[in-house]
């Protein structure tokens, strides 16, 4: 069979390369580098340019970027936690710091400006509702029998308080920062408060000062500390340390007593004060040196104290109420309202609790110092979070 040979204008063998490029990239990199003649290409770069980086190629970036993303992340949480023990560190640990009416106790405000320390304890009448397992005892700021001290004599003097933050804005400030005051206005707010002794063990949220801020621990203050209270009868400072007070946090698991006890102690009658409903007109207090009843008004001037009837109820009455949110401390304007020895206690069982809210100042365990105890936790007011 003949065969005819090809026209001139027909090729006369196979292409010299692809007419279109491949069908589909390659599998992997080429085994050399593209020539710069000839037809077709399958690196996809501009002619005589390096072409896209392979995948694999951004595989050492991509770790890099994912390290620094994560340790960013672990910085934010370990930064938000703050330094020192939070809030949530002190209320886990359960740590209750006990501190005696003379005793200055530790990182200290200021040097000691309370005036009288001889209040007797006394007994709150027992609560008359059922206690459930996690329930809180407070007792009313403004009660009659609540608070005690001597006629016509501050037990703390605030004037002497004053000079001693005029004399150092940095404590000074540490302070506003607590009471929610500018800090010009500190003498003014201590002006407003009312010097007075606590006639039963009471729980606070105590604010030592330490490398230049105020720092928080949960701390139970003995019968016949002077006080420094608010208008509702909430104690604001101790004048024994200069510190400011607020009212105490709940604690999470058994809590653990330490620093000093004393004798009478029992922390089932541990109380925390609850804000009066309205500013109080006259505190009822009991003066122990006359063996009488007096009322002084709301401020530092007790000259203006006089004898009074003795009240029907003259122990102050505990409430019980099952744990709920505590309110968070709100601004508070003039005229509005070294560790020692403890002695081990009965240990007793602790009901777990929901940890509040966070103290605005700088939130630290209780200070080490003298044998841990172990007992029930002190026990709060109505508006408390849980047993305390």
């Amino acid at each position: 069979m003949s065969v005819d040979p090809p026209s001139s204008g027909r090729p006369t063998g196979p292409p010299s390369g692809p007419l279109s490029g491949p069908s589909e990239p390659p599998s992997g990199p080429p085994s050399q580098p593209p020539s710069g003649g000839g037809g077709g290409g399958g690196g996809g770069g501009t002619p005589g340019g390096p072409g896209p980086q392979p995948w694999w190629r951004s595989v050492p970036r991509i770790a890099v970027i994912t390290a620094v993303v994560v340790a960013a992340v672990v910085v934010a949480v370990v930064l938000s936690r703050g330094g020192g023990g939070s809030s949530d560190t002190a209320a886990a640990d359960g740590e209750v710091f006990l501190q005696a009416a003379d005793k200055e106790g530790p990182d200290p405000f200021t040097e000691s400006t309370a005036k009288d320390s001889t209040t007797e304890r006394a007994t709150p009448s027992a609560a008359t509702e059922s206690a459930p397992s996690n329930a809180v005892r407070g007792v009313d700021g403004g009660a009659a029998g609540l608070y005690g001290g001597t006629r016509d004599v501050a037990s703390c003097d605030v004037e002497k308080q004053i000079r001693f933050f005029r004399d150092d804005p940095d404590k000074n400030k540490a302070f506003a920062s607590v009471a929610h005051v500018e800090p010009s206005r500190v003498p003014d707010y201590l002006r407003s408060l009312t010097p007075v002794q606590l006639r039963l063990d009471t729980r606070v949220t105590n604010h030592g000062y330490k490398d230049g801020v105020a720092t928080s621990y949960q701390a139970v203050l003995q019968a016949g500390t002077a006080v420094l209270v608010d208008d509702k009868g909430v104690p604001r400072a101790r004048c024994a340390c200069g510190n400011p007070l607020t009212p105490p946090v709940p604690q999470k698991g058994t809590v653990r007593h330490t620093g000093d006890s004393w004798p009478g102690f029992r922390s089932s009658e541990v109380v925390m004060v609850m804000p009066a409903k309205e500013p109080v007109d006259e505190f009822v207090i009991f003066d122990d040196e006359h063996d009488e009843w007096i009322a002084r008004k709301p401020g530092d001037d007790v000259d203006k104290d006089k004898k009074t009837e003795r009240p029907a109820k003259p122990s102050p009455s505990v409430s019980v109420s099952p744990p709920t949110s505590p309110g968070t401390e709100t601004p508070t304007t003039p005229g509005t309202s070294t560790p020692g020895t403890s002695t081990p206690e009965t240990e007793t069982s602790e009901p777990t609790t929901t940890e509040p809210e966070p103290e605005t100042s700088t939130s630290q365990p209780p200070p080490d110092g003298g044998t841990t105890t172990t007992g029930s936790a002190s026990t709060g007011p109505e508006t408390a979070s849980s047993s305390l």
